[in-house]
């Protein structure tokens, strides 16, 4: 703490009691207690001068009586964090002295500011002997807290959504610039087309030589992809390359690999060699666009299928549930998921098994967060993957005979989430639910993604248990089809 700029002790009076009633913190402690907090420091801060600073070791509790003080902090990664003012009637301190933990965040005076200062035996001594002082410190302490966690949370939601939102361009993007491409080079195709149907009307081609032009182009549009390893498709390149420069056939490297792609070879040409004479070239120049229109057109379609598949997943993943009761597809849920990590999944070229139920009965619920279970726990699994691992999903359904309370069996869905990693460390496994626990880096992850996760399940009134060794991580969710 810097140097203030006034330090006072004054003697217990009626009107520092009557200013310590004044303070919103203490209002509900009978009077009798308040002489409890005479023996306090009272101190005048300057604005702009620090209380306390986030990390060093909490040595004092404050109540703020006047002025103003700001709140924030950096989290590990140098970004922001939650920051704030808290007004006067507050205390400050407490939470970091009761988990015994450094200061969370730095303390500054915005204005000139006057506090109660205890060191932290006054504070204990406070709190083991005045009992409604204590009430009103711990029931402030509950507050900030739940208020933290809010925060927390919040900042976990951000994160984990601004990381599938760099996904999903990534995942647009892709798509997008290959329909980008085909669409301007289908553009340079129909403009080759124009300029050679142009040529050939000013040529007075013959019948037999228009008949030709004709079947050549049915034969084309009936053919569809030939399916050839890349060392046959390469022969079959440099065979037909070869016979069209051998016939004066203009770029015939860059013309052979779309005929050979539709299974065009020289004996398909060979009637239009002798038909065109001079004008081959020009004709199987024309071929040539026109099959690598088509296949632009498919390129296209599949380019826009992809982003509707896409947008389709990221639909059904942000609308699923909403609070009303509602039939729920877990194969889709998992498959909208897998969708939007698809990115991460390709990095680390990970292999991804999936074992469906077949026909699984659908999902009762009015619940929502389906979709989050999938994601933290996949997330987490890609984390811990190595470079060409393996990660498997598997589901299946269960049913439990009927017990004194039901008399009817119940049904439960059930899902596995397994990874090859090397596991959760054995003094981890205890922790893995608990809120802010992490053993990620630290700026990777905040530690409540599977607290979340944990949540979400006993929502749905489902269980969530793991299994984890090296070599081996296995989550099992249980949820019941029908909630009772």
């Amino acid at each position: 703490m810097s140097e203030r700029t006034q330090t006072v002790e004054p003697a217990v009076d009626a009107d520092k009691i009557a200013r310590l009633r004044s303070v919103a913190l203490l209002a509900s402690v009978p009077e009798r207690e308040l002489a409890c907090l005479a023996d306090a420091s009272e101190v005048r801060i300057e604005a702009g001068e620090i209380i306390a600073r986030q990390g060093e070791a909490a040595r004092d509790f404050w109540i703020l009586l006047s002025g103003q003080v700001r709140y924030s902090s950096t989290l590990p990664d140098g970004r922001e964090g939650h920051s704030g003012t808290i007004p006067a009637g507050a205390a400050l301190g407490e939470l970091s002295i009761l988990a015994g933990i450094p200061n969370s965040s730095s303390l500054r005076a915005t204005e000139t500011s006057q506090l109660l200062r205890f060191d932290e035996e006054q504070f204990w001594s406070i709190m083991t002997s005045c009992p409604e002082v204590r009430r009103a410190i711990l029931g402030h302490t509950a507050e900030i807290f739940q208020k933290l966690q809010s925060i927390a949370v919040q900042q976990e939601k951000m994160a984990s959504l601004g990381a599938l939102a760099a996904g999903l361009m990534h995942e647009l993007n892709n798509p997008g610039a290959a329909a980008v491409r085909a669409a301007a080079q289908l553009r340079q195709n129909l403009l080759r087309m124009h300029s050679l149907t142009a040529k050939f009307s000013k040529a007075s081609l013959s019948e037999r030589q228009k008949q030709c032009m004709f079947e050549l182009q049915e034969h084309v549009l009936a053919k569809g992809p030939v399916r050839m390893n890349s060392l046959e498709q390469s022969d079959a390149e440099e065979a037909l390359a070869e016979w069209m420069e051998n016939a004066n056939v203009e770029d015939a490297w860059k013309l052979a690999p779309a005929l050979v792609s539709i299974g065009i070879d020289s004996n398909e040409l060979e009637c239009a060699r002798e038909e065109f004479g001079p004008f081959f070239g020009d004709a199987i120049s024309w071929l040539e666009a026109l099959v690598s229109s088509m296949q632009l057109v498919g390129t296209i379609e599949e380019s826009i299928g992809r982003v509707s598949t896409l947008v389709k997943a990221v639909k059904s993943y942000a609308y699923e549930g909403k609070g009303q009761k509602q039939s729920l597809d877990i194969k889709e849920s998992i498959y909208a998921t897998l969708v939007i990590l698809s990115h991460k999944l390709r990095e680390k070229q990970i292999v991804l098994k999936k074992e469906f139920a077949p026909q699984m009965a659908p999902l009762q619920s009015e619940c929502t967060g389906l979709n989050q279970i999938w994601t933290n726990i996949l997330d987490n699994a890609i984390d811990a993957a190595q470079p060409g691992g393996e990660i498997r999903i598997r589901t299946w359904e269960e049913e439990v005979p009927p017990n004194p309370q039901s008399s009817k069996p119940r049904h439960y869905i059930c899902i596995s989430i397994a990874d090859n990693g090397p596991g959760i460390p054995i003094e981890s496994q205890a922790h893995i639910f608990d809120p802010f626990y992490t053993t990620k880096a630290p700026g990777v992850g905040t530690g409540l993604g599977l607290g979340i996760v944990q949540r979400i399940v006993e929502q749905y009134d489902g269980t969530i248990t793991f299994s984890s060794e090296p070599g081996a991580t296995e989550f099992r969710i249980r949820l019941p089809r029908e909630r009772d």
